[in-house]
């Protein structure tokens, strides 16, 4: 789905826009519909308490994808783990449980 910059959204992707009420929201999309330019997103924080952990609508127009993290660090990953835990993303902690294992043999091997 198109936004007003021109960047496609897609299901997965981090999201920062805000709600029908005006309340800031960060988090993921779950689905996407077209036709009526919504998304269905994953709320993770925001102003209003009582949304987060829920799915709320949005409009497309009123959402910016979030640009992607270049993890650097082994505190990054295991908080980006912790983060995958709590959403239940099983296939994204998979990826960073493999980066912090690789990051470990690197050290260990320089030993």
């Amino acid at each position: 789905m198109n936004l007003n910059n021109e960047t496609i959204l897609k299901t997965g992707d981090w999201i920062k826009g805000k709600s029908v009420d005006g309340e800031l929201v960060i988090g993921y999309i779950e689905s996407l519909t077209i036709l009526n330019e919504i998304v269905k997103v994953n709320v993770i924080t925001s102003d209003n308490k009582a949304t987060i952990g829920k799915t709320i609508q949005m409009r497309n127009k009123n959402v910016k994808k979030m640009p992607d993290s270049k993890v650097i660090n082994k505190e990054q990953i295991s908080f980006l783990i912790d983060l995958a835990l709590s959403t239940g993303d099983e296939d994204w902690f998979n990826e960073l449980s493999s980066q912090l294992n690789s990051m470990r043999e690197l050290v260990n091997g320089i030993k």
